[in-house]
């Protein structure tokens, strides 16, 4: 049985808001609202900036902050595109916005960790695992996150004690010539700004201020 909470579009999601998360549990397949931005369960008190939106895929399954979630907590983050800034001089940067070409769908890879305050209140977070970029990308950061493909969903799922190993082959850059990137215009950089003006491409953009 799969489990949905209520969803709205989002355009425009920033570190320590919540993102949707599919999990593999013990009661099948969950979708979750987690707050993007992985603390350890282990963190007594985590200041600010501590929580790890990213988490290298070549590390993660031995890294103290990420290996046991890599281990027992793994989960997709469904999204049809995602930004990055590409430096344009003058220490400005341009919004780009990457998608795939054919597929409006897409699922990184994730994990999470359930985390209790002082006070008893349990969060969950969640990292999206990356990997080196792509050719199409690597201009505009040396890293994007790792997309899987859909057979690849239940392994990456799987409640079972999978080998580190089998985990790590799944963990690949997603082929250049299957994305395209587009630049879209400062409207993103607010965060405030959430609908879809952010994603149209500047070439479509009217006047937003």
């Amino acid at each position: 049985m799969v489990s949905f909470p209520r969803i709205s579009p989002r355009f425009n999601i920033a570190p320590a808001q919540p993102v949707l998360a599919i999990t593999n549990g013990q009661n099948g397949i969950h979708a979750n609202h987690f707050q993007w931005g992985l603390i350890p369960g282990w963190l007594k008190n985590p200041a600010p900036g501590q929580a790890m939106i990213n988490a290298r895929s070549e590390t993660a399954g031995t890294k103290p902050a990420f290996k046991n979630a890599f281990r027992y907590r793994r989960c997709l983050i469904p999204a049809n595109g995602f930004y990055e800034w590409k430096s344009a001089g003058n220490r400005s940067k341009q919004a780009m916005c990457v998608r795939l070409t054919d597929e409006p769908l897409f699922a990184m890879a994730g994990i999470w960790e359930q985390w209790s305050s002082p006070d008893g209140t349990e969060l969950e977070t969640c990292s999206v695992l990356t990997t080196a970029a792509n050719a199409l990308l690597e201009t505009i950061h040396p890293r994007m996150p790792v997309i899987l493909r859909p057979y690849q969903y239940d392994r990456w799922l799987s409640p079972d004690t999978t080998p580190l190993p089998q985990l790590e082959r799944l963990l690949q850059t997603f082929p250049a010539e299957e994305m395209r990137v587009f630049p879209v215009s400062s409207y993103v950089n607010q965060v405030a700004h959430d609908s879809p003006e952010c994603i149209t491409p500047v070439s479509e953009q009217k006047t937003l201020f």
